[in-house]
């Protein structure tokens, strides 16, 4: 069972408890959520009770990105290489999303965050699909928020189906090779609505990006913490925004 953490009863008591107030706060953050597993074993638990205490952590941070004034938050929620672990606790973690829309969704509505969500969709259990197309048919008319799920969710499978659009485009005559540019590769990825994230996030004390919007996260800042993802809490996402508050984007320029 999951406890249901409260969220913000109204617009007023959001901004009563905002407490960071800064132009300098990332417009997106995407989060590597990890040590789910490893947090479960360190207590005895199964795998699948990480997970589960992982919902917990969620609406934390989406609580604490609303107060910052975050545009979008992205989260790895599930890859394309999650599917090579057990089959038990690959169905505990494609039931979540459900679990997790279930316990929140009204408060999410209520506090203007719109759902989205990327990755291959069509592979997923129809539980996970529609779990997640019905909060973001409720949510689409909110513009607070985004709370971006990436779900089955691979950044190469993502850039080889970005070029097969782009060669079928260009067989059809709809686009000219002439026009490839930067701009136009990234019009063909699942973000093409979204900004490209300012700050990366990943927990649990890992130092890579596991196949993770690689293309978008070329200016990204990275920002990493040995703190498992069910204890990640507020006081881990401040510390990450003070950090990048610190840092000084050059984009390559001096």
């Amino acid at each position: 069972m999951v406890m249901k953490i409260p969220f913000f009863n109204s617009y007023k008591q959001m901004n009563e408890a905002t407490q960071f107030h800064d132009d300098h706060v990332p417009e997106h953050i995407a989060i590597i959520m990890d040590g789910n597993g490893r947090w479960a074993k360190k207590r005895g638990l199964p795998r699948v009770a990480g997970h589960k205490e992982g919902i917990s952590a969620v609406i934390k941070i989406v609580k604490a990105a609303v107060k910052c004034n975050v545009k979008v938050l992205t989260l790895y929620t599930f890859s394309t290489e999650n599917w090579k672990r057990p089959k038990s606790e690959v169905d505990t973690i494609l039931r979540l999303p459900k679990e997790f829309l279930h316990l929140y969704l009204p408060e999410l509505i209520s506090n203007n965050v719109r759902i989205e969500a990327i990755g291959d969709m069509e592979n997923l259990p129809s539980h996970t699909q529609e779990a997640i197309q019905y909060a973001i048919n409720r949510t689409r008319d909110n513009d607070g928020l985004v709370l971006n799920f990436a779900l089955n969710y691979g950044s190469r499978h993502e850039l080889l189906n970005a070029m097969k659009a782009m060669l079928k485009d260009m067989n059809e005559a709809k686009l000219s090779p002439d026009e490839l540019d930067e701009q136009m590769v990234s019009r063909y990825l699942y973000t093409s609505n979204l900004p490209e994230p300012d700050l990366l996030i990943r927990t649990g004390g890992e130092r890579r990006l596991s196949n993770f919007l690689l293309w978008q996260l070329a200016y990204t800042e990275f920002w990493f913490s040995d703190v498992f993802w069910p204890d990640f809490s507020e006081k881990e996402f401040m510390e990450a925004l003070e950090d990048y508050r610190q840092r000084k984007r050059r984009y390559g320029g001096l």
